[in-house]
């Protein structure tokens, strides 16, 4: 198994690193399908309910914006184990005090707190990664880091709460998070190993938050990275506004809900998108390097997406409580959710030498976006338009970035300018191409640095 690993990239200094993620993440996701029936069965309503995970992800944002520029000035194991001590704490008194209290402005205040502490937690060991892992081995690795995220946020954090919430109940099953998080932030304090390069040595205050805050400010000065963002933003609709709507529409008679499923069985039934993308996390980034960056995305990211986001809708209504078939839209949005694994790469390639990192923070920002993008949908229109309102604006958002792709052309070494593989010469080596323009020449550490940043999932 190490030597797989290592095929792959991954050294053994970080290896335990990585399975640190793992855990931390089936924490953070323990209640994550259930939450919002949760609420709703407290007596909130189910915009008060969607409204949490909204501010959640925008705190979430906030995190991961700020996470690889911490970790870069000030150490990225000592930003890992804030943002999981952070979490440790806003949960204790998410669970010890604001639930029980049923007050509604306490809990949401708390878990929107919460939020802030993965993405320090994730997005900092990237910067690990691009430090300790060559540039040649960096794709296949990080490919490994998004298999850990899903392990533990979408299938143990998912099919592990289905078992213990019928034993133990909806309340008690929040409490199980606690183990897998602190067992994750022990393992980071003794085998995640320090940076190589502290980036924030020397520099003034002032100097820091410049550094900081150009992360955001790249997507003013910067059009075809504000696109990708958009993008990115887009990408992950689905994958945190449907674990909000979907129990409330299959599990409860709620705002026209049709309750035909337990709640367990949504679980169960959802974890089938993480399963997926387990295996196209690492498949799309492989086709994509061979086949094109673009294409795919437009075609099995946004296409792919704009038909699931509708299949969760109609297949109940088409056939009831086939599990099966719920099975078949969630395998469908699992490979699209992960077809957008270019991304960052043509953000780095688009930001240009020396702005690689701010690149990577509006990256990160877009990324923690969605998950305030993707409820916050919801809870403006659900009252309104009801679930398959949301569906079909989900599905409209997806038309959207498959327009938007059409904006992005990025030089993607080894094709030429219209997007077409250069054909090999003789020697098996393809022509050198001198007409790259200058914002898209970047060096290749700098590209396996943007192929480390937070990609699909």
């Amino acid at each position: 198994m190490i030597r797989l690993l290592e095929r792959l990239g991954v050294p053994r200094v970080l290896m335990l690193g990585f399975l640190a993620v793992a855990i931390f993440m089936t924490g953070d996701g323990f209640e994550l399908t259930f939450l919002s029936k949760f609420m709703v069965d407290q007596g909130f309503t189910s915009s008060q309910a969607s409204l949490l995970v909204t501010v959640y992800g925008l705190f979430a944002a906030a995190g991961g914006w700020s996470a690889g520029m911490l970790a870069e000035m000030f150490g990225a194991r000592r930003v890992m184990m804030f943002g999981a001590c952070w979490w440790i704490g806003i949960h204790l008194l998410f669970l010890g005090v604001a639930i029980p209290s049923r007050i509604y402005p306490l809990i949401l205040g708390l878990y929107a707190l919460r939020g802030i502490g993965y993405p320090l937690f994730i997005y900092s060991f990237v910067v690990l990664m691009a430090q300790y892992i060559s540039p040649s081995r960096l794709a296949s690795a990080t490919g490994f880091f998004w298999t850990c995220f899903s392990l533990g946020i979408g299938v143990f954090g998912a099919y592990l709460p289905s078992f213990i919430m019928p034993v133990f109940g909806e309340y008690r099953t929040f409490w199980f998070a606690l183990p897998f998080s602190i067992v994750g932030t022990i393992m980071c304090f003794l085998f995640v190993p320090k940076n190589k390069v502290v980036k924030g040595e020397g520099l003034s205050r002032k100097e820091q938050l410049k550094e900081l805050a150009e992360g955001a400010t790249i997507l003013v000065t910067n059009r075809k990275i504000l696109i990708c963002a958009i993008i990115r933003i887009i990408n992950n609709l689905l994958l945190y506004g449907f674990p909000v709507i979907m129990p409330l529409y299959l599990c409860t008679t709620h705002n026209g809900g049709i309750n035909i499923f337990k709640t367990e069985e949504w679980m169960r039934i959802w974890g089938f998108v993480f399963v997926v993308t387990l295996i196209f996390n690492t498949f799309w980034g492989w086709f994509m390097d061979r086949f094109g960056w673009v294409w795919p995305m437009r075609w099995f990211g946004c296409a792919v997406l704009a038909v699931g986001s509708v299949a969760f809708y109609y297949i109940p209504q088409w056939f009831g409580a086939n599990a099966l078939m719920m099975i078949v839209a969630s395998i469908i949005v699992g490979i699209g959710t992960c077809a957008f694994s270019s991304l960052p790469t043509i953000m780095t390639l688009y930001a240009g030498e020396g702005k690689q990192g701010a690149a990577l923070s509006a990256y990160n920002l877009a990324a923690g976006l969605t998950t305030f993008a993707g409820p916050g949908v919801a809870t403006i229109l659900l009252p309104v338009i009801g679930y398959g309102g949301v569906c079909w604006t989900y599905a409209a958002l997806y038309v959207l970035a498959f327009v938007l792709t059409l904006f992005i052309r990025p030089r993607q070494p080894g094709f030429d300018e219209h997007g077409h593989r250069i054909a090999k010469a003789k020697n098996g080596t393809a022509p050198q191409d001198d007409a790259v323009p200058a914002v898209n020449t970047v060096s290749e550490e700098s590209i396996g640095v943007g192929v480390a940043a937070a990609e699909a999932v």
